[in-house]
């Protein structure tokens, strides 16, 4: 069993001084069981390439966070298999399919899903998953 989920917005931490980038790095420690759909491989690029299209990232940074991502301690979950429960998780909480396949993942792992996605969090902190959130800056 994994001690969490971690979404994409998480992961983009480990290689980007941004806030919370202490904490998110913490949990690439081997020593603590993460889990994450594969959709992240996608994901994490994607981000990626927004911040080199802004300039706010240099290109070859880039690339280096995007392969050091295919090496990662994250155990990859087919997105697959989670689908139709992401799907009603996101009709039901009116999120994104894309942000409910990792909450659908953390549920069917019964372990919390860090975020650092503030919009999600607020609007999940509250609901029927909430037990299944966890804000990264809540983090020990």
């Amino acid at each position: 069993m994994s001690d969490y989920v971690l979404d994409a917005s998480v992961v983009i931490k480990w290689f980007l001084p941004e806030p919370y980038a202490e904490a998110a790095r913490r949990l690439r420690d081997r020593s603590i069981e993460c889990e994450a759909p594969d959709l992240l491989l996608l994901e994490v690029p994607n981000a990626l390439w927004k911040y080199v299209i802004r300039g706010t990232l240099d290109l070859p940074i880039a690339r280096e966070a995007v392969e050091s991502l295919s090496i990662s301690p994250i155990r990859l979950r087919e997105a697959g298999s989670l689908f139709t429960d992401a799907f009603r998780i996101a009709i039901e909480t009116r999120r994104s399919v894309y942000d409910c396949t990792y909450l659908s993942l953390a549920v069917q792992a019964d372990c919390p899903l860090i975020t650092a996605d503030r919009k999600f969090y607020d609007a999940i902190k509250a609901g029927p998953f909430a037990a299944h959130l966890l804000w990264v800056g809540d983090l020990k």
